[in-house]
């Protein structure tokens, strides 16, 4: 038994002569390594693995801890109140605390031991300290114990001092509904008193005409939107943060005089040259000379004179009685010259002294035979510019350069006398007497731009052809009881064309931080320099008239802006062209300036030219009143954003 156990193991391990045995044979067979070296790198690799996943979980809890952080520092900063204590307000941290639990979920990923502390810095902001714990899953098989995870955060309100124009289409079709489109409306032309205003001694108690608003009209939508706007932004910035806002209502001009003559009244014209009329003479008629016996010297001699002393007759003439002589002859003769008087106007351009005028005193209307006086309101001409489709924004003529110290007449403001104005059908002089029942020279004409016809007639006055609307409200301080009050004055109402360019041409120069009106929109003592927006809103097309009289003129008799030939179609490619061209110089000089400019598009498509207008990304269109409202909304947050600062 025995030597069969040793035969079995000489031939299995030993090897005989030319053959292998068993051990040598595993020495030298290397199957099953792979399964012995994965057994031994095990370890290592489920290290490895365990630290991918955890460092994974740290990564997502850490990430969501600091969006947690960053929501609740957002808002304890939003709902922080502003006082002199340096602790953070009850309020603010209640508001603080909720959106951070709502941003980060106890026992995401098993975290723990989660706290979050907001506190009020030095600066009046908000900044808060996140912490949580997370347990290690394999590497905590391996001895690595919890991991503690901390996030630190800022939120501050980066609005500063901020100080923003509205520049607002106040045209006659703000009367209607978006649904009118461009049909209009064709609600009637009715008057108002205009209201009494500090620093505009010629507009209060004068009489005005404006678009009766439909119910639910675009210009009522503006109101609320302006007023909401207000409300948007005064509800997200700090109450120690300097807001000042600005007005400029615009149809085809401005109401900007009284604002440029608190400055200096030498900053507008002495005397300036209107479309206007000119008494030639009034001796018009074939004279009689008569012989009247039976009569007294007394009686003779008191028939000497204009009968009657003033005005006009209703049969259409005054006479001029010469006594030639008179004798005892007869019961007593007297001969007498009767000249029939009826007044003869040349329609031209006439020079008049406006010293008194510009300071809103009542002063002759001497293009009236009625002892009529006129004041004016405060909208203006502009100054010169050039007759150009594009400009050089480096040289930029004088109404269109908002920083430029007027010197000369040139460069001075012209007011807007539409008393004087008269509309006379050819660019030369021509007279006109009138007829019989029209003796004082005036038209009868009930049409538009009738030839000899004042333009504040109410055809013109109706079909916008000459406007006035309600004074420019400078830069300040303005309660929400403030902003109400000039949006639903009684002169902030729908009249006129549509200029764009004379709105943006008037918000750059009020806003400009460095021309006439730099005081208003300098830095609060101590304070950076304010950000600086313009809110420019429309309903409608450029939409120029060389018929008008507006801020240039009369384009058809002055030739302010175009070369055009005088025609009775008053639309023409080439004045469109260049007064968009001013438009968009005016929006490249409030951007030189770093104005920021918001552009809404009321019922209106947005042209290229309002889009280019526009600050990148800061053009919208309003269908309607209430996305009007939303557009206002939006840009007041904008305005106000709310950024972390770390």
């Amino acid at each position: 038994m025995r030597r069969t156990v040793l035969e079995r193991f000489r031939r299995c391990c030993l090897r005989p002569r030319g053959r292998d045995g068993l051990l040598a044979r595993l020495r030298g067979n290397h199957a099953g390594n792979v399964l012995a070296m994965m057994a031994i790198a095990l370890i290592p690799l489920l290290f490895i693995a365990g630290s991918a996943v955890d460092t994974a979980r740290l990564y997502m809890v850490k990430t969501r801890l600091q969006q947690a952080c960053d929501a609740g520092a957002l808002a304890g900063r939003r709902f922080m109140e502003s006082t002199s204590a340096t602790t953070l307000d009850s309020a603010a941290v209640t508001q603080a605390n909720a959106f951070f639990a709502n941003n980060f979920k106890v026992g995401l990923f098993g975290a723990k031991a989660v706290r979050f502390t907001p506190a009020k810095t030095s600066e009046n902001q908000v900044a808060a300290t996140a912490t949580a714990t997370v347990p290690m899953t394999l590497t905590g098989m391996m001895g690595f114990g919890d991991q503690a995870l901390t996030v630190t955060c800022e939120a501050r309100y980066d609005v500063a001092d901020t100080d923003i124009m509205f520049v607002l289409d106040t045209t006659g079709s703000m009367a209607c509904l978006t649904s009118d489109g461009t049909a209009g409306c064709s609600q009637p032309v009715v008057s108002y008193t205009r209201p009494v205003i500090d620093g505009a001694p010629g507009y209060g108690g004068t009489i005005g005409y404006y678009t009766e608003e439909r119910s639910g009209s675009k210009i009522s939508g503006l109101r609320q939107a302006v007023l909401n706007f207000y409300d948007t932004l005064a509800a997200a910035v700090d109450p120690a943060t300097h807001l000042r806002y600005g007005f400029v209502t615009y149809t085809s001009t401005v109401n900007a005089g009284y604002a440029i003559a608190a400055l200096s009244p030498a900053y507008l014209v002495d005397s300036w040259t209107y479309n206007s009329r000119v008494l030639v003479d009034e001796n018009n008629g074939s004279a009689t000379t008569s012989a009247y016996t039976n009569t007294s010297q007394a009686t003779c001699y008191s028939w000497a004179g204009r009968n009657p002393s003033a005005g006009y007759t209703a049969a259409g003439t005054a006479t001029w009685t010469t006594i030639n002589s008179w004798s005892p002859a007869s019961g007593g003769t007297c001969t007498a010259t009767v000249q029939p008087l009826k007044r003869t106007w040349s329609y031209q351009k006439v020079q008049f002294d406006t010293r008194q005028y510009k300071l809103g005193a009542a002063v002759p209307d001497l293009t009236k035979i009625d002892g009529s006086t006129s004041r004016w309101q405060g909208c203006i001409e502009e100054r010169d510019t050039t007759q150009s489709s594009s400009f050089d924004y480096s040289n930029l003529p004088p109404d269109l350069n908002p920083d430029l110290v007027p010197t000369s007449d040139g460069t001075r403001w012209r007011p807007m006398w539409p008393d004087v104005v008269y509309y006379r059908g050819n660019t030369s002089s021509s007279t006109y007497w009138g007829t019989s029942t029209n003796p004082a020279g005036d038209s009868t004409s009930t049409s538009q731009l009738g030839q000899y016809t004042a333009l504040n007639m109410p055809q013109n006055i109706s079909a916008g052809y000459v406007s006035c609307g309600k004074p420019v409200q400078r830069l300040r301080v303005m309660t929400r009881s403030d902003v109400s009050a000039y949006v639903n004055a009684p002169d902030f109402v729908p009249q006129g064309g549509t200029y764009h360019d004379a709105g943006m041409i008037w918000g750059t120069r009020l806003l400009s931080p460095t021309g006439l009106f730099a005081g208003d929109t300098a830095a609060w003592p101590g304070r950076n320099p304010p950000k600086r927006y313009i809110v420019f809103m429309t309903d409608g097309d450029m939409s120029p008239s060389k018929c008008l009289y507006g801020m240039y003129g009369i384009e058809n008799y002055d030739k302010r802006v175009t070369n055009l030939a005088y025609t009775s179609n008053c639309r023409a490619t080439t004045q469109l062209d260049n007064h968009n061209a001013r438009f968009l110089a005016a929006c490249a000089s409030a951007k030189a300036r770093n104005i920021s400019i918001f552009v809404v598009g009321f019922g209106q498509t947005l042209t290229t030219q309002l889009t280019q207008c526009a600050s990148p990304g800061q053009a919208f269109y309003a269908a309607d009143n209430a996305a009007l409202n939303t557009a206002f909304q939006t840009i007041a947050k904008r305005v106000a954003m709310l950024r972390l600062s770390r």
